[in-house]
């Protein structure tokens, strides 16, 4: 893998990733990069059409009546059902469970790899914006071990997560976020050559 596919990879993974997983008080500059559509020239993924259509959506942050703070603790907190849910587990594990086989998986495939992640509290590790960080982190200390994490645990559940989130989630900047999320994917896919692992997919 080139320094600059490296390089690529870990740059887009922790601005996708951090965007998904800090509420957006704690992560201003990124919520700001996101909506002022300034990374569109640089963004390594899509073509320009696919950028500035999501670029769009990024720059509405508030919504009717719903800030993007209310957004996210509607999208990735509760207490009502999430319209998506964001971990890996509850895609792949037949009884739709957290901490399903997937996360035991995961963990399995952290430890052989030594990638270890310091968690705030007990939660799964398979959380999208935390899997994206990983792969920030995998390709920048780990780079051998990059193709497995995507193939494995990330890349066969996402799509369909980004793809409910598109179509069902009330936010235009949590709709944007996973457009771009989803060509970043297929980006890191065509440029890696991974080939995504067939899982079933349950929820």
């Amino acid at each position: 893998m080139s320094e600059q596919a490296v390089s690529d990879v870990a740059l887009t993974a922790r601005i996708l990733g951090a965007a998904f997983y800090y509420p957006p008080s704690e992560i201003v500059q990124i919520t700001e990069l996101l909506s002022s559509g300034e990374w569109v020239a640089e963004w390594p993924y899509g073509n320009d059409a696919q950028k500035q259509a999501a670029a769009q959506k990024l720059g509405l942050t508030v919504t009717g009546e719903e800030t993007l703070a209310q957004a996210y603790q509607r999208l990735f907190i509760g207490p009502q059902a999430l319209p998506a849910s964001p971990w890996g587990s509850v895609w792949l594990d037949k009884e739709q469970v957290l901490f399903g086989d997937s996360t035991v998986a995961l963990r399995e495939w952290m430890r052989a790899h030594q990638v270890d992640i310091v968690l705030s509290q007990n939660e799964p590790e398979d959380h999208i914006g935390l899997l994206l960080m990983m792969a920030a982190w995998t390709a920048e200390n780990r780079p051998d071990a990059l193709n497995s994490l995507l193939a494995e645990h990330l890349l066969p559940w996402a799509r369909f997560y980004l793809a409910r989130m598109q179509e069902k989630c009330g936010s235009p900047f949590y709709e944007g976020l996973s457009a771009l999320t989803a060509l970043t994917l297929r980006g890191w896919q065509d440029a890696l050559l991974v080939i995504p692992a067939e899982k079933t997919i349950f929820a």
